[in-house]
């Protein structure tokens, strides 16, 4: 009996296979290249159309001051520094032109501490983190980065070669960020280092000898001996501490649709040479210095 109603059941699910192949909804899909792996994230990148802030507009957050040679005369908007650059280059990529960029003021430690955001992207040399990736999402990196020390001539930290000479000098860095990270958990000084709100605070620390010396990002080092604090000079970069570069990345939400879209234009920015030809222009100063290792 059991046999001659088997006919009927594989006729049965021949149909239903059929269907299925028809409606192309039944069995798992093979991920399509290139689509996000996140929650909340999408895979459509219409130019100009994306379900972003503000409908036909792009808003983009960054830090005030916003410091050279980043950004210029402290205006984001003017598309001058290498990260307003990098700003108008992604917006374009992704269908927006300059007049559908609004920029917002969005404190450092701001851009990456967890809860909803109010821009569509951020970006003020935000270094991509597996702790920050807890709270926010980040696109590919647009700038592979160095940490670089920076004293006064005349301070005993000048003259340090390695890493074991910055042990017994008095460090400062900016809170939150990876210089700091690189004094306590690279250099691991005797004495606690100095931390301040903003970049600012840790420059005139260093003008007035309240620290030997502090941390920053190479160009940002290059820029503040050259323009800032001409007594002062790079002592050297520190030395890559996992085999991968430091990398910048423009910082979304968590739950952002927007952040696969995002890292396509910076890698089609990558690819296409336009970030080098950026970088050339607008942080060629930032020489190479030596390696405190």
């Amino acid at each position: 009996m059991h046999l001659a109603r088997r006919p009927l059941v594989i006729t049965a699910l021949c149909s239903a296979v059929a269907l299925c192949a028809a409606l192309a909804g039944c069995a798992p899909q093979a991920e399509e290249k290139g689509a996000p792996d996140r929650p909340g994230a999408t895979a459509s990148c219409a130019p100009g159309k994306l379900a972003t802030q503000v409908p036909g507009k792009l808003t983009v957050g960054t830090d005030k001051p916003a410091y050279a040679p980043w950004f210029a005369d402290d205006e984001p908007s003017n598309g001058k520094g290498f990260e307003s650059a990098v700003a108008y280059a992604v917006a374009k990529e992704l269908g927006y032109g300059r007049d559908a960029v609004v920029w917002q003021h969005v404190p450092f430690n701001s851009a990456f501490a967890p809860g909803a955001k109010k821009f569509d992207f951020d970006i003020n040399q935000v270094s991509i983190s597996d702790e920050r990736k807890k709270a926010v999402a980040f696109s590919s990196g647009y700038y592979d980065v160095r940490q670089a020390v920076v004293a006064l001539k005349s301070s005993k930290a000048a003259k340090a070669k390695s890493v074991a000479d910055l042990k017994d000098v008095k460090l400062g860095a900016q809170v939150g960020t990876t210089s700091l990270d690189f004094i306590t958990g690279l250099v691991k000084p005797e004495e606690k280092p100095a931390v301040y709100q903003r970049n600012d605070f840790a420059k005139s620390a260093l003008k007035t000898g309240q620290v030997d010396a502090i941390v920053v990002d190479l160009p940002t080092a290059f820029y503040i001996t050259g323009a800032e604090v001409p007594e002062a000079e790079v002592v050297g970069q520190f030395a890559e501490s996992t085999g991968e570069p430091e990398q910048f990345g423009l910082v979304l939400d968590r739950e952002s649709a927007l952040t696969s879209c995002v890292s396509g234009a910076v890698d089609a920015l990558r690819e296409d040479g336009t970030l080098a030809g950026l970088e050339k222009e607008w942080l060629s100063d930032a020489v190479d210095a030596p390696v405190l290792r």
